[in-house]
């Protein structure tokens, strides 16, 4: 069986581990001395070779994805690092921003120098203040120090580092709305092609990575690529960083090789569940991948066996809930969210996405109709694939799944005109003396 890890998070404990002294102490900016003495085509094989995917979601290769940049335009190169970390469920890049921020900094250092770039930015959250802070004393710190700015550690390669607060919107998570933010422009996806590699920011080829994953190459470079390739799966390597939170003893961080199986994560991180409840349903990367059951409670957290039970990894953000919970509840308010958080730009996202909000309130308060779950089913026919970006397709992904799987709760609730009686605690729903649940007085979470 898979054991815990400790290479993102192997400085959590030391205190002063955000600071330049605690990071330099514990092994710190070693990597970086070691990759300025490599060429950059010799960094990005190495990177491809260690099969590193990308932690925001999509999985893609990070090597090839450094591959795809020409370096013969004439045009600057830049690094965006997406700090924006918008996804329910997901607070990863958020603590290893805060307890060490030298580790992302080296890592885009790095990267830099691999893609013969010389200017980089980290796109913050708006709502990260205290990352923000943190990260502003660690490049003060590696500025003063030489390791960020004019020739680094004396190698002769330049490489500033801008940090840009957000304004706040989920949208920005998507590559081409953050380059639009980034630009001073309102956060709304291009159309592609091009892509950023070639045109992004300022029409000039652009890598955009997440920070899980930049955080990730001064292990690689200071390891080798078959160390990485020690942890995790032969198509998903490396060690990964799981958001685990719902009703569990011990909801937080945990770190574990890909491939480690979602129960062993859940009862040995987090204690199991929360007493005297069973694992009903659960969003293995977030709220825009599609819901699994207990039974998949033992698949693999990876890639491709996730992708083979019909859902994502994505950031791997694990929301555990349990039979006390209605998933009709639950789905209503990831649809919210994503009615808020969608930018306009398109109509089935824009239309479809508040109309099946609607449809999912109606039901939950007890007015549905048994013909409401097939214009749900046809809703998200018409939006997935067919919106300008991936929000689309998220907002569809908990309601397309949690009809697959709990349809009878669905019907049940339409044809009772209420929810059942062990949801009244969880889900708020006022009840009169006889216990039974008025659904036109449901108190909204």
């Amino acid at each position: 069986m898979p054991e815990p890890v400790k290479v993102l998070t192997k400085r959590y404990e030391v205190e002063d581990a955000h600071t330049l002294d605690g990071y330099v102490r514990t092994g710190g900016y070693a990597a970086l001395r070691s990759a300025l003495g490599s060429s950059p085509e010799q960094l990005r094989q190495l990177v491809k070779d260690s099969g590193l995917r990308g932690r925001g979601g999509a999985g893609f290769p990070t090597g090839v994805k450094w591959g795809f940049v020409p370096q013969d335009t004439g045009k600057p190169i830049y690094l965006v690092i997406n700090a924006d970390e918008g996804e329910p469920g997901t607070f990863k890049d958020r603590e290893l921003m805060e307890r060490d921020p030298h580790q992302l900094l080296e890592g885009i250092v790095i990267a830099s120098y691999a893609l013969n770039c010389t200017r980089a930015f980290i796109f913050l959250r708006g709502e990260y203040l205290w990352p923000g802070i943190r990260i502003e004393q660690a490049l003060a710190e590696a500025y003063r120090e030489g390791y960020i700015g004019r020739d680094v550690l004396g190698s002769g390669v330049d490489v500033d580092i801008t940090l840009h607060y957000a304004a706040g919107a989920y949208i920005c998570g998507e590559e081409t709305a953050l380059l639009e933010a980034l630009e001073g422009r309102r956060g709304q996806p291009r159309l592609r092609p091009p892509f950023p590699a070639v045109a992004g920011l300022y029409a000039s080829p652009t890598v955009v990575n997440n920070v899980e994953s930049i955080a990730n190459v001064p292990h690689i470079v200071e390891h080798g690529a078959e160390w990485y390739r020690s942890m995790g799966t032969e198509k998903s390597p490396g060690p990964k960083l799981f958001c685990v939170s719902g009703e569990v003893v011990r909801p937080g961080n945990y770190e574990w090789p890909l491939g480690t199986p979602a129960r062993q994560i859940v009862e040995e991180s987090c204690g199991g569940m929360l007493e005297g409840r069973a694992l009903k349903f659960w969003a293995p990367g977030g709220s825009s991948t599609p819901l699994l059951t207990a039974e998949h409670y033992d698949v693999p957290m990876d890639f491709d066996s996730i992708a083979a039970e019909g859902s994502l990894l994505g950031t791997g953000a694990m929301m555990m809930f349990s039979e006390r919970t209605s998933v009709v509840d639950a789905v209503l308010n990831w649809t919210k969210f994503y009615e808020h958080e969608s930018c306009g730009k398109c109509t089935p996202c824009r239309e479809g996405v508040f109309w099946m909000a609607q449809i999912l309130e109606r039901i939950l308060e007890g007015h549905g109709r048994i013909e409401d779950l097939q214009t749900l089913d046809d809703a998200c026919d018409n939006i997935f694939g067919r919106s300008f970006c991936a929000l689309g397709d998220g907002a569809t992904s908990p309601i397309k799944s949690s009809l697959k799987y709990f349809r009878n709760e669905y019907e049940q609730l339409i044809e009772r005109g209420r929810l059942p009686q062990e949801y009244a605690a969880h889900a708020g729903v006022v009840t009169d003396n006889s216990g039974m649940h008025r659904p036109s007085q449901l108190v909204r979470r």
